[in-house]
């Protein structure tokens, strides 16, 4: 009696208490997944399947497992509590919102079986993650909450049918559609939802890209998806027998997997003074790099040759490590301080002091983006090379 009673007391340390949200509403067969967007939205829907939006679930994303994973053992908390944390912006439209000390009991007692918890994490309309309906049928945006309320606690849900965008005279014989600023005239709202005040268990804030962002014109979605170009939001013959043509982005969201937005994401120059070289770093992004989340890197390797041997390499690393509150090393989500940070600042610029090797007469520096640093991808033991891959920005050669 005295264990189970401790027990219950090391649980009440761990409960989850979330700020109320708005659970989704319950969704009609024929809007439950994307399959149903493809009949009038197939180029849409296509590009969208290839994105990590479309990954943003426990079953398919190997670095979200296992942080999920680690994060509950090291917690103490069930890993579908912790699912349920997650989803305030891996599934938004999650069922239940938070979960608390009874739920936790009913673990501990094998009596969650059918539980509500269980059942909003097993529902399969979740997991397509980040999806059409996820965007589509938000109908306004929560702007005074504290800043560490995110994702399903900002946004307000159009009942089941009506969807949100950026037409204003868009029609539809399957669903309403109604305009919202937020799609057409400043999208980036909608992004930071979601991508902005990132914190850990113990309120430290790891990741922040709306805090970052320098720029009020330019868009997230003008990179991430595309600037506007002419095409059809969907393929319903309505004008004179053929689709409408309007003014469209992409929706393909790419982001740091995707290896061709990394060429040149950064300017890279470098001279000699003294015995040593200035490397400069330049970042013309309205965001800081690395952005978006904890354990990022940048690495610049650096090859000093004479003639054509190499007579020597470095490679610099920089990117931040995590302390738990024992001071051991952790992944963003449990750190309780955390190393400087290195990121290259928005529209601005980064310098590195780097030595020279006697003997050189060349010397070519090589910038690379790196998913997951050494340290966190070893925690979570990622066994998919994608988080290992070096990812090439850019290179520089001085001759001396």
């Amino acid at each position: 009696m005295k264990l189970f009673a401790a027990t219950l007391v090391m649980l009440a340390g761990f409960g989850v208490s979330l700020f109320a949200a708005e659970a989704a509403p319950e969704l009609d067969p024929k809007y439950h997944d994307s399959t149903k967007c493809k009949a009038c939205h197939a180029h849409i829907v296509n590009e969208w399947a290839g994105s990590y939006h479309a990954k943003s679930h426990y079953n398919n994303d190997e670095y979200l497992r296992e942080s999920m994973d680690y994060y509950a053992r090291k917690t103490r908390k069930p890993v579908n509590a912790v699912k349920v944390e997650c989803a305030a912006c891996h599934n938004p439209r999650v069922a239940v919102t938070s979960t608390d000390i009874n739920y936790q009991i009913d673990v501990l007692m094998g009596l969650d079986e059918n539980s509500k918890v269980n059942q909003a994490v097993a529902d399969d309309s979740l997991s397509e993650g980040v999806n059409c309906l996820v965007c589509h049928n938000v109908d306004a945006i929560k702007t005074d909450l504290p800043p560490e309320k995110r994702g399903v606690h900002r946004i307000k849900w159009n009942p089941v049918g009506i969807m949100s965008g950026p037409i204003e005279d868009a029609k539809s014989p399957y669903h309403k559609t109604q305009y919202r600023d937020f799609f057409g005239k400043d999208p980036k709202q909608l992004c930071f939802v979601c991508h902005a005040n990132d914190r850990s268990v113990e309120n430290e804030v790891f990741a922040n890209t709306q805090k970052e962002y320098k720029d009020t014109k330019k868009q997230c979605a003008d990179c991430h998806m595309s600037p506007k170009k002419e095409g059809f939001a969907s393929n319903l013959p309505i004008d004179n027998g053929k689709p409408k043509m309007r003014m469209i982005r992409e929706h393909g969201f790419v982001g740091a997997h995707t290896s061709w937005l990394w060429e040149d994401a950064l300017g890279i120059q470098a001279e000699k003074k003294g015995d040593s070289f200035i490397v400069t770093l330049t970042n013309e992004n309205p965001h800081n790099i690395p952005t978006g989340f904890g354990a990022r890197e940048l690495i610049l390797d650096v090859i000093y040759r004479s003639g054509s041997n190499i007579i020597e390499t470095k490679s610099i690393s920089m990117t931040q490590h995590y302390k738990d509150k024992r001071g051991n090393p952790t992944i963003p989500h449990l750190a309780k301080e955390m190393s400087a940070d290195i990121s290259v600042p928005a529209r601005g610029t980064k310098t590195l002091k780097v030595p020279m090797v006697e003997g050189a007469g060349q010397v070519t520096f090589e910038l690379y983006y790196r998913l997951v640093n050494d340290e966190v991808r070893g925690l979570l033991d990622l066994k998919e090379p994608q988080w290992s891959e070096k990812k090439l920005i850019g290179r520089t050669t001085v001759r001396l």
